[in-house]
């Protein structure tokens, strides 16, 4: 497996630039895992929400919140991360069926359906997060889990 056939949900690719239960697990993963992981505008925004409210909260003094921005803006420039971009009007429709046919049954969350369903637009194989429903739906989709 290498890194450009993975799907890191955003809210477990956060734990590369906020402490978090899981963070070393997942940067010790990550420095073994050879290639680029994708990255949609989406995540990238919600990645940088997180480390905008880690600050809010207090969890970050505001160099800290300057050092994990600048980190998440050095993997993208030194291809650790790159920006993967798809059709969004596909996207959402997928989403929109995901719901329909899994939400009943498995509970997740809108977000979480759009994830999954990001990662079946760009047809990457694996997927990676710490959410047990949104695992669940990836698995189902046909999506192999990523374990750390």
């Amino acid at each position: 497996m290498n890194a450009e056939a993975v799907y890191v949900d955003p809210s477990a690719l956060c734990r590369l630039y906020l402490n978090q239960a899981g963070s070393r697990q997942l940067s010790a993963w990550r420095r073994r895992l050879a290639g680029s992981l994708p990255v949609t505008h989406h995540e990238r925004s919600e990645i940088t929400n997180a480390i905008g409210l880690a600050a809010f909260r207090g969890e970050l003094s505001k160099s800290g919140w300057e050092e994990a921005l600048a980190e998440l803006e050095a993997d993208f420039t030194e291809g650790r991360l790159h920006q993967a971009d798809l059709l969004w009007r596909g996207t959402l429709d997928q989403a929109a069926e995901l719901s329909r046919v899994y939400t009943p049954e498995l509970g997740t969350r809108a977000a979480d359906v759009l994830h999954v369903a990001c990662a079946l637009e760009l047809k990457l194989k694996h997927f990676l997060t710490f959410d047990d429903r949104q695992q669940k739906l990836a698995t189902a989709c046909g999506l192999k889990q990523v374990k750390i």
